[in-house]
């Protein structure tokens, strides 16, 4: 009933059910060009993946993301480094392969960008 009047409500202030919510999905986009996005999406896998090999029969102590975002907001490598270590504490096995080369593989990418698009892009311009 709750969702009937709420549809009811919209359709009397000349809305139609659900437009909002449709709305604010369409107001923020991240892009990236095809070859980041794979790019990306392979890094994301490689990381799950080692990350499972240095927590053998560990899982609760794993950390909860490796956020690639955050980690390329930060301005240096040895700040990089740091958080890792720091996210990877827990870890028995030694993780220092594991930074380097996830360093290595961070050169070239880039932080998302958010575009805002719809109406309120519009009205910016």
């Amino acid at each position: 009933d709750r969702e009937r009047s709420g549809g009811m409500a919209a359709q009397r202030a000349g809305r139609k059910p659900g437009a909002a919510v449709q709305r604010r999905a369409a107001r923020v986009t991240v892009r990236y060009n095809r070859p980041e996005l794979q790019r990306r999406l392979e890094l994301e896998n490689w990381i799950a993946e080692r990350v499972r090999e240095l927590y053998p029969k560990q899982v609760e102590q794993m950390p909860e993301e490796v956020n690639i975002d955050d980690l390329l907001e930060l301005p240096t490598d040895e700040e990089r480094r740091s958080k890792l270590q720091i996210m990877f504490t827990t870890c028995n096995r030694n993780t220092d392969e594991f930074v380097n080369e996830l360093l290595t593989q961070l050169q070239g990418l880039h932080k998302a960008e958010e575009h805002r698009v719809g109406v309120e892009a519009s009205q910016q311009h």
